[in-house]
């Protein structure tokens, strides 16, 4: 992940840039020090504002955690190009897998909040937006290497599957039971073998 320059301590900011500023320095927090020191109060100390500026911004902590966690989303997203996708369906819907634990190894601090239930709250409508869009990119693969509609269920499958592996990996369980994997050659072989399954179920309906 390109780390984004620290605003200087001491800075004024413009009402329509604090905003953007006050996420940034929130996100350098919880990447470095973890989520349980991101408050609204340290993030504005760093800035050099009022302790009171970000609540212009933002009504509470979690709303700022929240918009971190969106960003996140959307910048998953935004590693899937169509255009530069395989062809082939099955290798793209294994791209898609792998697309999802690359961004979990670059990213620890940032995936953990974004999957982590404590956001999953109604009023978070970009958060849920750009988590959607995430879903529908796996949704829509499926679709296309051949997966019945609805295909919901299929993709919830692969979704926990891959990120099960990326869980395991953060927290060292694999190693920790001996294991010595390619985690991106396990999501390869979960996918070919998954799909073929799929294919054969719908062959015989």
């Amino acid at each position: 992940m390109v780390k984004p320059k620290e605003p200087k301590k001491g800075a004024t900011y413009h009402h329509g840039d604090l905003k953007t500023a006050l996420r940034v320095e929130a996100e350098r927090i919880l990447v470095e020090r973890g989520v349980a020191e991101v408050g609204l109060r340290e993030v504005a100390r760093a800035l050099g504002v009022s302790h009171t500026a970000p609540y212009r911004h933002f009504a509470s902590r979690e709303a700022l955690l929240a918009e971190i966690a969106a960003g996140g989303f959307q910048r998953l997203g935004a590693m899937y190009d169509p255009a530069s996708a395989p062809e082939d369906p099955t290798a793209r819907v294994t791209a898609i897998g792998h697309m999802y634990l690359r961004f979990a190894l670059a990213e620890p601090a940032v995936f953990r909040l974004m999957m982590g239930k404590d956001l999953a709250k109604p009023q978070y409508v970009d958060l849920k937006a750009a988590a959607d869009e995430v879903f529908a990119i796996v949704h829509t693969a499926l679709l296309a290497a051949g997966v019945p509609e609805p295909a919901v269920k299929e993709a919830l499958v692969m979704w926990s599957m891959v990120h099960g592996i990326a869980v395991l990996l953060l927290d060292d369980r694999i190693e920790e039971h001996g294991g010595v994997v390619d985690p991106f050659e396990v999501v390869t072989n979960f996918t070919t073998t998954f799909m073929a399954g799929v294919r054969a179920a719908v062959a015989t309906q």
